[in-house]
Formats: C-alpha cells, structure tokens, sequence
C-alpha cells in the first residue's frame, strides 16, 4: 500500500492515502499542520510532537500513524 511520510525531526507522521476516509478531524484539529489545497499537505513543523501524536490517534480510519 503507498505511503507518504512528512517528520518534523522528532516524530514521522505516515499518511496511506487508500484508507483515508475524509472525516476532516485532522484539518479541524491542526490546521497550521494539514491543508489539503497545498503541496505538500502536511507541514509537521508547525505543531510540537505531542500535538502531532494526539491528533493523529483521532484518526477514525488509521490512515494516519507515528513513527518514533
């Protein structure tokens, strides 16, 4: 399955873009970090690790996950 990965030196966020349901609820939760209209996406640079590992246990269809 494709993946993309986009760290901020501390965590890396992987996005498999098949099993993302678009719920949203990482664009509401961290806007400064997903902005789908951009390239790249994701910008993990702007939020703190923590914020980035809470935000992504919300994804309801695991299509995103951390990496330490």
């Amino acid at each position: 399955m494709e993946t993309k990965e986009y760290t901020n030196g501390e965590v890396t966020i992987i996005w498999q873009p098949k099993k993302c349901i678009h719920s949203g609820i990482c664009v509401k939760t961290l806007p400064e970090v997903y902005n789908p209209k951009e390239k790249p996406w994701v910008k993990p640079e702007h939020a703190s690790s923590q914020e980035l590992i809470d935000q992504v246990a919300k994804c309801p269809s695991g299509a995103l996950s951390i990496k330490k």
